[in-house]
């Protein structure tokens, strides 16, 4: 029997980073995509190599002799936004990255490419609707530019399939949990909470889940999804006000109050320009306002009757969260 390989992209990440983090110390190896810049160290099992989606030659050292191992791919590497414009990088990182792993994996010949999507692709329900997988995706069906680029990659994914790859999709919702120092917009919002400088809330909220029970849905999709399919890795909905006051609750700080979306519309604007002028990512945007005021009622059924995925209580997410904010350590 081959010794399992899996190939991880965007490794510095907070999903790609907590996938490695249940590989760690098993009997398979794993390679890891690194940045250029970005800097981790190797251990046991686990190694890391540099080199941008957007850039095929430098994936090269990540796929050679992949041929002699199992191969599983796991593409997590992305970047997500809250604006609703589609600039250059963010094009070529989420969809020309994206197709640039689908020929590796063609040319090498893994067994298996999970590409990790977001429900973000998946075309809005109408309010109160359920969510549920789609079989396809159109950029001119969504809103906003991480939509947009998500959408086109995931069908480009869904066309290799149709074509011979092993491939499967996978959508988590918004992501929370440990392993993030604030990169994540959701744990920005907490981290500045618990530094006592956020000014308040704003009413709406969505589907947020551990990043814990995605990574090991991610691997259960590599194991036991089936080719061509997609997987929503939800949890449940969470208000933004329900998630504040948890955290008041959790720490003893500050009770929030939310403001209105409309009152938050107005700011929006001024928001967006204070951060281009500061270089500081803002809080909320005009996309994300829409985000926390769409339907968020998306379904894991699927995922839980083919993977046994089942999320954990997100009141333990936010107190894990919260414990590796202040203390850089927490469990899997």
């Amino acid at each position: 029997m081959l010794q399992k390989l899996y190939i991880i992209t965007g490794a510095g990440g907070h999903l790609a980073g907590t996938i490695i983090r249940y590989l760690q110390n098993t009997e398979c190896l794993v390679r890891g995509l690194l940045l250029p810049g970005e800097s981790l160290e190797n251990q046991g099992n686990v190694t890391y190599v540099h080199g941008d989606v957007t850039q095929p030659e430098t994936l090269v050292p990540l796929f050679a002799g992949s041929e002699q191992y199992d191969t599983i791919v796991i593409h997590a590497a992305g970047l997500i936004s809250i604006g609703s414009k589609i600039t250059p990088k963010l094009y070529s990182v989420n969809v020309e990255g994206t197709k640039n792993v689908i020929r590796l994996c063609q040319e090498y010949s893994v067994r298996r490419l999970v590409y990790v999507s977001s429900v973000h692709a998946i075309e809005e329900a109408p309010k109160k609707g359920i969510i549920r997988e789609v079989t396809s995706f159109s950029k001119d069906r969504v809103i906003g530019a991480y939509a947009r680029t998500k959408a086109e990659a995931t069908q480009a994914v869904l066309d290799a399939a149709k074509d011979g790859l092993d491939a499967v999709v996978v959508h988590p919702s918004g992501i929370l949990g440990p392993f993030d120092q604030g990169k994540n917009h959701i744990i920005q919002m907490v981290k500045t909470y618990l530094a006592g400088h956020l000014p308040a809330g704003v009413k709406g909220g969505y589907d947020f889940v551990d990043v814990r029970d995605v990574a090991q849905g991610c691997l259960a999709a590599a194991e036991r999804g089936k080719a061509g399919e997609c997987y929503i890795l939800s949890n449940r909905y969470l208000s933004i006000k329900d998630l504040l006051a948890y955290l008041q609750k959790l720490t003893g700080g500050k009770k929030m109050s939310c403001l209105p979306i409309q009152l938050a519309k107005i700011a929006a604007p001024f928001s967006e320009a204070l951060g281009k002028l500061t270089g500081k990512r803002p809080l909320f945007t005009r996309y994300s306002l829409y985000t926390l005021q769409s339907n968020g009622n998306f379904s894991h059924e699927k995922a839980t009757k083919a993977l046994g995925y089942h999320p954990r209580d997100l009141k333990d997410t936010l107190r894990d969260t919260v414990t590796y904010l202040k203390t850089g350590d927490c469990c899997l």
